[in-house]
């Protein structure tokens, strides 16, 4: 955990974005999305980096872009997603194909070290499992949560940031480029 979340156990959103949204560009979506949570009552702590990645799928798409927020919060991690969901809506993010292009992505990757699983086999669009059920595979994920929370640990499998990004292939952390300068609006730095 960074130590810029001192009272407990971070809350953990990824960003992403290929395609400009109603609000601009990706990074200026980023900044748009950060002024939104905290609106909602999320306390940002953070901001990763934002780091250009390839495209994961089918098909040439543009290059991507991820950052990684940590923030605190008293509201529900259900809460939490509904609006990560809400903002995409918002951004123009409309429902399409699995790894297509998109505007904006969020993904609520941890909730303060909380576990929630699903009986579902297959993951319904949507549906809350904490941690993100990816998370220890998506190098575009983990080397902006190490920018944010570099003493993470899985809360399943209890394994470092660094120990996962460790244990992907080359090839898949070559996909995640040098991290680009990101002036995010001040933290929040009150409860």
């Amino acid at each position: 955990m960074s130590d810029k979340c001192r009272d407990g156990k971070p809350i953990l959103l990824a960003l992403g974005a290929n395609l400009p949204s109603l609000w601009g560009s990706p990074v200026a979506t980023f900044y748009h999305v950060i002024a939104e949570l905290r609106s909602l009552g999320l306390h940002v702590v953070d901001v990763s980096k934002v780091y250009k990645t390839r495209a994961i799928g089918p098909g040439l798409q543009k290059i991507y872009y991820n950052a990684v927020i940590s923030a605190r919060s008293d509201l529900p991690p259900a809460r939490i997603l509904r609006e990560a969901k809400r903002l995409e809506r918002k951004a123009g993010r409309r429902l399409g194909r699995t790894w297509g292009p998109r505007c904006l992505d969020i993904d609520l990757i941890d909730y303060k070290g909380h576990t929630l699983r699903s009986r579902l086999r297959n993951r319904a669009p949507g549906r809350l499992i904490l941690p993100h059920p990816h998370v220890h595979q998506r190098a575009f994920v983990l080397v902006p949560l190490r920018d944010v929370a570099p003493d993470w640990q899985h809360p399943v499998t209890h394994r470092s940031v660094t120990a996962l990004l460790k244990a992907l292939s080359v090839g898949e952390r070559a996909g995640v480029g040098p991290g680009l300068a990101f002036a995010p609006p001040p933290c929040d730095k009150t409860r």
